[in-house]
């Protein structure tokens, strides 16, 4: 039986694709109405509108004013900023606004020719003669403002706004038992949400470390967590990274209900794509098209949305249950480009930071240990800031900080685990609640949020229940050993006999045609475990097993993309290797 499944037909799911692109790319500069039928529910129409904002408008005299090249603008009304590039032959504009993690672009004083700008947060620099991205070299394009003359030579900055898909066949709030909705959390991303009669997972990493040996569980899941898997009827896993795709976990899975439904994102990097390679054995995984709702049962319904920095691999859901919404963002840098649904009943995201070998695998030049630890400082300080003004704008009525509950447990990884300081959820909701009405949640291992009764009054001694007194919160000890007997197994491997490997990997792997000197150091273990079986590199960045140098000191964009995401999906064919080679 083929694991992977389509949760409509092959003819409804050409329909359903039509009408995604249809709402993503019909856009004027006027005010639109779609109204559509749709197949899969009978007699129910809706009407959805494509808007046009105007975000900024400059008189014939403010237009004539603009000069060549990079201009800096501001509406004094609503304080949104946004940046204009005008030459001789076009104006283009975009919101003043990172692609990246949102930060705001100045004046870069090295660019000579007058076009680039440099964001304040990570320094990525965007030509706006392009609206592409600089640094890192051969990344992303801005999204542009639409540029209009109005009828006395004034100038307006359009902004075209699709429909939001989770605005299709709208549900009014309905009452809600206490107990109706109980989210439950387990560890790291994992939260356990019993909705009515039915129970969802996001996430599970339950057991055994991610990215090869580099990160382990913070917290102690409860005894049950296993149970709990079983008893669900439905898995939804946000993406491929083994933090939130563990297979050591769903080979336990498997081993007591192999045909569980598991909803994935249709990503142009498969979130399964390693699955028969890893010998688990799954037989119900059902990979969704983006913005469309998923029917459950005639109360629950789920939409998964992409990553507006990462959408080849990066999703985000959105549940409603009798119509209220829990919008999970997960990793997501830009979730959905930033078209968030708000005022939803309970929002969660990643908080932590340190999910990146960059600096503390880094040496040489400006990477001393004091510029690291300023560097990670200010790091985690705009996260925070990032993470609160999300949530401000958002305006939830419950939020919760998880999926950054990891530790470099190892004793091999002691520098990395005193370096890489992550952020506090509690300083993070003390933040939010600064600047918010917002109720915030920290969740414990075994934790569950009533959200009947924290709707109703926050301050219900029952709206959530802490585990009991005397369990165990983190964790203390680690199995190390299955794992690293794994990673060790391919040290001594024939392939690595031949010194024609290091050729014939790279020829597998197809990154081409960019001139680049890269030197990397990683742990023997790993290296040769990722080589032999064609993984991604996530390994060994974001797992901490390499050590980097380079000059200058760019981010190649185009080079960690391809060995993160863009690896050929079946590995090398080592054994026509060792043949050829005698």
């Amino acid at each position: 039986m083929n694991a992977f499944h389509s949760p409509i037909s092959s003819k409804q799911k050409v329909s359903r694709r039509r009408w995604a692109v249809l709402l993503s790319v019909t856009v004027r500069p006027v005010r639109s109405c779609f109204v559509l039928f749709d197949p899969f529910r009978p007699g129910m129409e809706q009407s959805i509108e494509q808007t046009t904002e105007v975000l900024l408008c400059l008189s014939p005299g403010e237009a004539a004013e603009l000069k060549e090249g990079i201009n800096f603008l501001r509406n004094k009304k609503t304080g949104k900023d946004f940046i204009l590039y005008k030459s001789k032959n076009r104006v283009r504009a975009c919101k003043n606004m990172c692609k990246h993690q949102g930060g705001l672009f100045i004046k870069d004083i090295e660019d000579l020719d007058g076009r680039s700008v440099r964001c304040t947060k990570h320094n990525w620099r965007l030509d706006v003669s392009t609206m592409k991205y600089v640094n890192p070299p051969g990344s992303f394009c801005q999204d542009e403002l639409v540029v209009e003359m109005d009828e006395e030579n004034g100038l307006l900055l359009l902004e075209l706004n699709p429909p939001n898909p989770w605005d299709s066949e709208p549900r009014s709030p309905e009452h809600l038992a206490f107990g109706e909705v109980q989210i439950t959390y387990l560890t790291h991303a994992c939260m356990d949400l019993k909705l009515g009669d039915k129970r969802m997972v996001f996430d599970p990493w339950l057991t055994g470390p991610a990215f090869a040996r580099g990160w382990w569980l913070l917290h102690e899941p409860p005894s049950d967590w296993l149970e709990r898997l079983c008893q669900a009827d439905l898995i939804y896993i946000s993406h491929m990274h083994s933090d939130h795709l563990s297979y050591p976990t769903l080979k336990e899975l498997a081993g007591r209900r192999p045909d569980i439904p598991i909803y994935v994102g249709n990503t142009e990097r498969p979130v399964f794509w390693n699955l028969n390679q890893s010998g688990v054995q799954l037989t119900n995984i059902n990979i969704v098209p983006f913005g469309i709702w998923q029917q459950v049962d005639k109360n629950l319904r789920f939409m998964i949305l992409m990553d507006g920095v990462h959408p080849e691999m990066d999703t985000c859901i959105i549940v409603e249950y009798k119509g209220h919404k829990i919008l999970n963002t997960v990793d997501c840098t830009r979730p959905n480009g930033g078209r968030l649904p708000e005022k939803v009943a309970l929002m969660m995201s990643d908080f932590a930071g340190g999910a990146s070998g960059f600096p503390m695998t880094f040496s040489g030049g400006k990477f001393t240990e004091e510029w690291k630890a300023q560097f990670i400082k200010a790091e985690r300080k705009k996260l925070l800031n990032y993470k609160a003004r999300l949530v401000k704008d958002l305006q939830p009525r419950i939020y919760c900080p998880f999926a950054g509950y990891f530790v470099e447990s190892h004793p091999s990884d002691k520098y990395i685990k005193e370096t890489n300081i992550k952020n506090d959820p509690n300083e993070l909701n003390n933040l939010i609640k600064k600047n918010s009405d917002v109720v915030t949640w920290t969740p414990r291992p075994g934790a569950t949020l009533d959200l009947s009764r924290m709707l109703k009054d926050p301050t219900d001694s029952k709206g959530i229940i802490e585990p009991p007194e005397g369990t165990k919160i983190y964790k203390d000890s680690w199995d190390f050993e299955p794992y690293l007997n794994i990673l060790n197994a391919a040290v001594g491997d024939d392939i690595f006999l031949h010194s024609s490997w290091i050729k014939e990997y790279f020829t597998w792997a197809g990154f081409k045609d960019y001139n680049l000197v890269v030197r990397i150091r990683s742990r023997v273990d790993v290296i040769r475990h990722v080589v032999k079986n064609g993984l991604l590199w996530d390994d060994l960045y974001i797992g901490f097993q390499t050590r980097l140098q380079r000059s200058p000191d760019i981010y190649h964009h185009l080079f960690w993309n391809h060995f993160q995401i863009k690896l050929p999906l079946t590995p090398p064919n080592w054994r026509s290797f060792l043949m050829h080679c005698g």
